[in-house]
Parts: structure tokens; C-alpha cells; sequence
């Protein structure tokens, strides 16, 4: 380091000294200002630390501020004093907000911080002339930043020195930018270069399965010795995690309920307040914020937590950067560990349909009441259950000839036209129709005498149907490889006996490398094919068996008790998916391994259903008119019936659920739960 101290009247030598003893580099634009040729020059002085995480903020600005005045000129003076303690890489919009500085004894008289030097600078009436600090990292870490407030301040005419450049007042300041340039580059690269090597570090910790922060809930920190031995002697641990009583009962019984029973968060904060002593609530930390019960966003925050799948999971949320604190991150960003490292409480296979299934339920209530609005008059029936391909679901609608359901994408995504792109202005699908299928579907897939043979069947046709496909495939791929194989001998023999040299021959190497790459190109695709084609998976004898369990009903479930049908659709998870493309829909129903709720709701709804006119075609839960007149079958003629046909694939080894899509529509299968699907020509609907 160079300090410079040069009396501006008197000429330096080499240069060019005119009147009043300024030198030609002084009198010029890129001279300093008049201000610091005084007798007595008013410094400013700035400093920054981190906090106590890094290192003693008292005697980091202790330090700072001796080092600045050792180099400074003997006419200049310090008048004031801005510092932060805070992270120099934080937005210059966000800087000397903190007031961590209050929390450490600091013998300096604080004038502000950064954000009120800018502000004084600007003000005629300011107290200094010039900023000093001790190196231009410590008025920000990232180069962007410090120009930023080296330009304001080079506006206000307050020039910045720092104690490791040269402090030249001739007016030359050509080789003070490039030391300071040069300092700032290798300031922000190491720590750039430090933060990467952190970030690698704990990525290595995260896959090695050890626990960074606080414990989720349901798990409690097991301390382990570290690996490091100097570390452990210090007695420095890592954690990992272990399931903690009750309160890992509960976050396993929740995700149950979610799946199996498909309850909202709001309901099912509501059953866990019921017993609090049983399902304890959680505690956030510090303890000042909490309430003492459970609320929809803990359980929301616990069933998308994927640390609960026995893997550690890091970054799930960016705390310090990408422009925000503590938001989220796409899971893409997510650091997992190679292997489970905990004990599980939910299964991996329920906690990816938790969240697959979270934007189908988003803003849909439970159960089966009015909505929270005084100007809801009634509720529908299927709601929430009939979904477009488009993925919206369908709302309801009266009209003259009944209840409807319907898709109309633009209603909510005006001016965006590429949201619904290919899609019917509106979709939409008679309710009563719908409910004369599916009391053909409960009548026949699962309370009818031929379930079983039914469901084998359509499996059985669906498997050949796949199977035949590929065979033409594969038979097409063969053929192109013997055609491609019987070109390229033609062309060997014609060049067998000829000239290498003749531009020909040339050319018939040339198909024959173009021939070669083709043959190859179809070999692997071949080879893909290969691999692709999917085991013949059956049901197994356990989920076959779910059906035999049912007793054998015959319910009427369009002239049922509305809170009995509501409950049977409810343990069966029964959707309708609406194929606008092709004019079907597809009805799905999930049987879980406990099918005793199912078998009595069916008791049920066969006793008490309600007697109606055998010809009336009225809705569940509509009451008769007068004249019992029912809505008009013929408004949509081109809608007919439905052709059943059973799902393709059952979930088969080691998976605890397997999700495939089948010619029968989306099927959901696993352990302990059996799904049946009916396909068909839509039930009752259309486009306008």
C-alpha cells in the first residue's frame, strides 16, 4: 500500500504548474474536488461487519475504523461515523435497516447507516467532504453494489478512499480505479468462491443423511458423534433424525386421512383439535408465535414436508437469496440424500399423490354443506368429483332441463388465450346422466354377482389390445432393418469391382455410411422398444379378493339418501374424468384395503332407499315436483350410454403404489387398494 500526501499549491514535478499552483491533472475534469485542497478536509467515515455468526462485530468496526485513520492526511479529520452489522451481499434497497448493532457494546458514536450516508451526500448543508472505510468490500460484497453507491456519490461530489489504495490528490486517479478494480475482482471472487465450496459442503452433509436445523415435526435430533476426530474432540456433533412418539403417530395418521379418506387441511386441523392431548400441536421456534392448536397451514406445511419419505431433503426454501427471503424453491433446486436416511412416516408412493393431488383439491372444501357465503343457495352433488382433461374441474350449474356440470377455461383466464389452447369455448355434462351410470357402475363393478369376471375380462382385453400394438411395431421396425439391410448389399456388390477413385464409387459409399446410420438409428429405437414393453401385471390375489368381500346389492343410487351417497362416493374417492376430445368419460373408483365402511354404506343405502316412480329420472337429492316431471333425456341426444371396461395394469413388487394411465383413463393402485374404472361414450353433456 502507497500513501500519498501532496500539498496541491505546489507543483509536482513533470507536470505543468500554472497560476494559483494547481497541477494541470488537478484543474482538469477528472480532478478532485476544491473541498479536499482545504486546510481541513470533513471525512466521513463508513464501516460494516457481519453478525456474531462470523465473527465479533466489536472489534471487527473497531478495527475498521483504526486502520482508516491511520492513513489518513494530516488536515483531514473524521466528523462522523455510518456502519451497519448486517450481510454486505444483501440489495443496496435493503441496506441499514437492521438494528442488530443495538445488540452489541460499541464504543462509536453512530451517525446511520449506509442508506443515510447516500441521503446526507445529497444534501447541500453536509457534514464532510470525503467518505473513508477500510476497504471498498466493506461498503458492499458485490462490485455491482459498491458502484452503485460510488456513483451516487461521485454525483454529490463526495469522493471514497479506502485504507488499502493509494490516496493521491494530484489529481490523478487513473492507478487508484485500477487498485481498486483489481481489489474488488479478487474481494468478490473469493467470496464467491467461498460460498461455493460452503454450499458443496453441505450438500455432501445433506446426501450423507445428517439433519441441518431444527427437527420436523414427528422427528426428534439424534446427536452423533462427528466423523471429523479433531472435530469430535472438540465436541462438535451432527444429528440425525428419529421418529418422536406421538407426534410421529400423528403426522402418519394424517397423511391416512388425507389419502385415504381425501380430507382438506382445514378438517383435518379440526379432528386434531378434538384431542390435543393425543396429537400434540406444534411448537414454531422460539415459541413466541405459537397457538397452542392446529391450524390448516401446519398441517398444510407437514403433508408437503418430504423429509417425512425417510430422506433427508435440503433448500427447499431460498432463505438469503434469489431476490427473496424464505420462499420456496421448485423442487428441481431440492438436495436429496442418495438413500433413506431416517425412519419413514409416510410412504414415498402416498407422498407423491399427496402432492400430485394438490392441485386438483386446491380451493375445494370438504364435506357437503353450503360454502361460507351468504349468497349460496344450494350445493351440488358431484362437486369437486367430475374433472375436464383439461385438469380444472367442472362447477355446477341449473338450467331448465336439469343440473349440469361445465368447463369454461376463459371465465378464469382472460387474456390469456394460450392457457386453454385446443379447448372447447365450454364443456359441459348432464348430472342425472351421470348418475344413471354410475348406479350401473356400483350395481355391476362392484355390488353385481360378475365383478370379478367382469373386471378380469376387461383386463385381459385391454393387456392384448397393448400387446398387439407393440407386436405391429416392433414387426414394422424389422422389416425396416432387413429393407435398409438388403440396400446396402446392392450397393456392395456394384462397388465390389470397382474403382475406388471414380466419383460413383464415391457416391456409393456415401449411401452406403447414409444406409449404415439409418440401420442403426432404427436398431435403437428397436432396442428402446425392447426395454420399454412392460411387464403383463395382474391383480394379485389380495386385491382381486377386495371384491369378493362386498356383499352382493342391488341399490338404486340415483333415488338414494343424499348424506348415504355422498359417504359411499367419499370412501370410494369416485371421479368422473370428462374426455371432451373424444366424447367419453371415465369413472374411477379406489377400494382401500378396509372395504367394511363400503359394505355398510351399500346395506344402507339398499334399505333405505327411497321409493320412487321406476320412469323418473330426477337427480339425487332433487325433490318430485307436483306432476313428477323430470328433466328432458333428449336435450342432448348425441350423448348415449356408457361401455365398461376395466383398468389394464395392477401395481405389482416391491412399490407400494403404482400410478399408470390405462385406454380406461387415470387408475391409482397399490398395496391394499384396487381401482376399477368404467369407460365409455360420455354420459350426458356436450360443446357449445
Amino acid at each position: 500500500m502507497s500513501i500519498e500526501g501532496v500539498d496541491p499549491l505546489r507543483p509536482v514535478a513533470g507536470s505543468h504548474a500554472g497560476s494559483g499552483g494547481l497541477s494541470d491533472l488537478a484543474r482538469s475534469p477528472f480532478g478532485m474536488p476544491l473541498a479536499l485542497h482545504a486546510k481541513e478536509v470533513r471525512v466521513a467515515w463508513v464501516g460494516r461487519t457481519s453478525t456474531e455468526e462470523h465473527q465479533d462485530p466489536r472489534q471487527s468496526l473497531l478495527r475498521q475504523l483504526e486502520r482508516s485513520k491511520v492513513v489518513l492526511p494530516e488536515s483531514w479529520v473524521i466528523v462522523c461515523h455510518f456502519y451497519d452489522v448486517e450481510s454486505g451481499r444483501m440489495e443496496l434497497e435493503q441496506r441499514g435497516r437492521g438494528t442488530d448493532y443495538e445488540r452489541f457494546d460499541i464504543p462509536i458514536a453512530r451517525d446511520g447507516g449506509i442508506a443515510d450516508l447516500l441521503a446526507e451526500a445529497k444534501r447541500p448543508q453536509r457534514r464532510f467532504d470525503v467518505v473513508i472505510c477500510e476497504s471498498m468490500s466493506r461498503i458492499a460484497r458485490k462490485m455491482y453494489e459498491t458502484l452503485s453507491v460510488e456513483r451516487e456519490l461521485e454525483r454529490a461530489e463526495v469522493p471514497v478512499f479506502a485504507s488499502n489504495e493509494p490516496i493521491l490528490l494530484t489529481g490523478g486517479r487513473a492507478q487508484q480505479i485500477l487498485q481498486r478494480r483489481i481489489n474488488q475482482s479478487v474481494a468478490e471472487y473469493e467470496v464467491l468462491n467461498m460460498l461455493e465450496l460452503s454450499w458443496g459442503g453441505t450438500c455432501t452433509h445433506v446426501r450423507e443423511g445428517y439433519n441441518i436445523g431444527k427437527p420436523p415435526y414427528g422427528y426428534r435430533a439424534k446427536t452423533m458423534r462427528h466423523p471429523n476426530a479433531s472435530k469430535a474432540e472438540k465436541g462438535i456433533t451432527k444429528t440425525r433424525l428419529e421418529p418422536d412418539d406421538a407426534r410421529a403417530r400423528t403426522v402418519t395418521l394424517m397423511a391416512k386421512w388425507r389419502h385415504h379418506e381425501q380430507l382438506g387441511f382445514d378438517t383435518i386441523a379440526e379432528r386434531l383439535n378434538q384431542d390435543l392431548d393425543s396429537f400434540p400441536p406444534p411448537e414454531p421456534p422460539g415459541g413466541t408465535r405459537a397457538r397452542g392448536a392446529w391450524s390448516k397451514s401446519s398441517v398444510a406445511e407437514i403433508l408437503k414436508n418430504p423429509k417425512y419419505t425417510g430422506y433427508q431433503v435440503y433448500n427447499r426454501r431460498a432463505r438469503r437469496s434469489r431476490g427473496a427471503r424464505n420462499q420456496p424453491n421448485p423442487p428441481e433446486l431440492w438436495v436429496w440424500s442418495a438413500e433413506p436416511a431416517h425412519e419413514p412416516l409416510i410412504p414415498k408412493w402416498m407422498f407423491d399423490e399427496l402432492i400430485a393431488s394438490r392441485a386438483q383439491r386446491r380451493g375445494s372444501r370438504d364435506g357437503t354443506g353450503l360454502k361460507r357465503d351468504p349468497r349460496a343457495r344450494r350445493t351440488y352433488l358431484l362437486r369437486r368429483r367430475v374433472v375436464c382433461d383439461c385438469g380444472r374441474r367442472m362447477i355446477g350449474m341449473v338450467r331448465s332441463a336439469g343440473v349440469y356440470y361445465r368447463c369454461h377455461p376463459a371465465g378464469n383466464n382472460r387474456g390469456r388465450p394460450d392457457k386453454h389452447e385446443g379447448h372447447p369455448p365450454t364443456v359441459y355434462i348432464r348430472e342425472d346422466l351421470i348418475l344413471e351410470q354410475l348406479d350401473a357402475f356400483f350395481a355391476e363393478r362392484l355390488f353385481g354377482p360378475e365383478r370379478r369376471e367382469l373386471l378380469l375380462a376387461d383386463i385381459d382385453t385391454n393387456d392384448t389390445a397393448a400387446e398387439h400394438e407393440r407386436d405391429r411395431q416392433r414387426q414394422r421396425l424389422h422389416r425396416t432393418i432387413a429393407d435398409t439391410t438388403r440396400k446396402q448389399d446392392n450397393l456392395l456388390h456394384q462397388a465390389e469391382n470397382a474403382d475406388p477413385n471414380d466419383p460413383f464409387t464415391q457416391g456409393l459409399r456415401q449411401r452406403y455410411n447414409d444406409l449404415e446410420n439409418e440401420r442403426r438409428a432404427v436398431s435403437a429405437t428397436l432396442e428402446q422398444l425392447e426395454k420399454e414393453t412392460p411387464a403383463r401385471d395382474h391383480p394379485t390375489t389380495e386385491q382381486a379378493n377386495l371384491l369378493d368381500a362386498l356383499p352382493h346389492l342391488a341399490t338404486n343410487l340415483r333415488h338414494a339418501p343424499r348424506e348415504l351417497l355422498q359417504r359411499l362416493l367419499d370412501l370410494t374417492q369416485l371421479t368422473v374424468q370428462v374426455h371432451y376430445r373424444d366424447n367419453q368419460a371415465t369413472i374411477t373408483a379406489v377400494l382401500p384395503s378396509d372395504i367394511v365402511p363400503i359394505a355398510a354404506t351399500g346395506h344402507e343405502i339398499a334399505e333405505q332407499a327411497i321409493d320412487h316412480d321406476p320412469d323418473c329420472q330426477v337427480s339425487a337429492g332433487q325433490e318430485l315436483c307436483a306432476s313428477c316431471e323430470c328433466p328432458r333425456c333428449d336435450s342432448n341426444a348425441h350423448w348415449t350410454d356408457f361401455e365398461s371396461a376395466a383398468s389394464a395394469d395392477w401395481a405389482t413388487g416391491a412399490s407400494d403404489e403404482h400410478c399408470t394411465r390405462s385406454p380406461g383413463g387415470p387408475v391409482r393402485e397399490g398395496r391394499g387398494v384396487s381401482a376399477i374404472t368404467s369407460r365409455g361414450r360420455r354420459v350426458g353433456g356436450g360443446r357449445r
